[in-house]
């Protein structure tokens, strides 16, 4: 099951919300999400099976995450981890398979041969390929209470109708919305 996990503001923007280079670098941590609101995504992080990155998002990752301690470090460090990418090819970060071939056979072979959730985290360029590729089975969504006005968004332009179904609605902290969404079959 492909599981994609956003960060996202009120107009749909989901471009750096940890701090990378933009006009507004860590917009989302602006807003409180309290402590249920951190329990949150330390539990979704830790119920993944593994993660399926864009080359970017997977580079901050494999940055960071090494250096840390504690539970959701040692999950991180040792799972399997799926980056796609036509240009990565010696990733050093333990576990980490690329992917450069067809993105729908490689992801619908993933979904196959992977138990459990396969977590996508930011990852704009992938997610929006496997929304438009209709390979996602949920959708979660942390909308911070801010209109950004500019910046990548999620949604650049789907390629037809989809329905999903509202499981989780659940404010967290200042004004932070998580809403989950699964795919009706």
């Amino acid at each position: 099951m492909i599981v994609l996990t956003e960060f996202v503001s009120i107009d749909g923007v989901v471009e750096a919300p940890g701090g990378e280079d933009f006009k507004y670098p860590n917009w989302t941590f602006e807003f409180e999400r309290g402590p249920d609101g951190e329990r949150y995504k330390e539990a979704e992080s830790l119920r993944a099976s593994a993660l399926l990155l864009g080359r970017k998002t997977y580079e901050g990752f494999a940055a960071a995450w090494p250096q840390y301690d504690g539970e959701l470090a040692d999950k991180y460090n040792t799972m399997p981890k799926y980056v796609v990418s036509s240009t990565l090819t010696d990733p050093q970060w333990a576990g980490t398979t690329v992917l450069n071939g067809d993105l729908v056979k490689d992801v619908t072979r993933l979904k196959q041969e992977v138990d459990g959730e396969i977590s996508v985290a930011g990852s704009i360029q992938l997610a929006q390929s496997l929304l438009a590729l209709d390979l996602v089975d949920e959708i979660h969504l942390m909308a911070s209470p801010v209109i950004l006005g500019h910046g990548r968004r999620l949604w650049a332009q789907a390629p037809d109708k989809t329905a999903w179904t509202l499981s989780e609605a659940t404010v967290y902290g200042d004004s932070t919305l998580l809403t989950v969404y699964r795919r009706r079959a």
